[in-house]
């Protein structure tokens, strides 16, 4: 099934793209959520006028985020976890932590956005990449300390 990406969507395309997927993806995910529209010619026309009115809101959601992204450029977190007596953790440290704490601080990140670059295993300082925009990424410092 042929569709027209009305928005970035992650690992599929780019807004504007036409792309075929499988009509299950479109059917129960894509078309609901309003990122695609069916491939027809009256769709395509009606893309077609929309299209500055989508890029207008583009770039203004990408200025937002550049913005967002410098104020969490000097952001730290510190996460308390258990350790054994070698010094590893008990598990990881999951991204819904990450989220809570950002939040603690007073910024509010959906934690399917955080990468988390392989997983934290270890004590010590990490860099955690936070996607606000599918062009813009902010850095976060997690520094991960043994639980008292």
């Amino acid at each position: 099934m042929q569709v027209i990406l009305m928005q970035d969507v992650r690992h599929t395309g780019r807004r504007g793209e036409i792309i075929k997927v499988k009509p299950g993806y479109a059917r129960n995910f894509l078309l609901p959520q309003g990122m695609a529209l069916e491939v027809n010619p009256g769709n395509l026309k009606f893309f077609e006028q929309q299209k500055k009115k989508i890029e207008l809101k583009h770039t203004k959601d990408r200025e937002a985020a550049e913005a967002r992204a410098a104020e969490m450029a000097d952001v730290s977190i510190e996460i308390p976890k258990r350790v054994g007596e070698s010094e590893n953790l008990y598990g990881s440290v999951t991204t819904t932590e990450i989220a809570e704490a950002l939040a603690a601080n007073g910024i509010a990140v959906n934690r399917r956005r955080i990468d988390t670059v392989g997983g934290i295993k270890t004590l010590g300082e990490h860099i955690v990449r936070i996607e606000l925009h599918t062009d813009v990424t902010a850095e976060v410092k997690v520094q991960v300390v043994p639980e008292q």
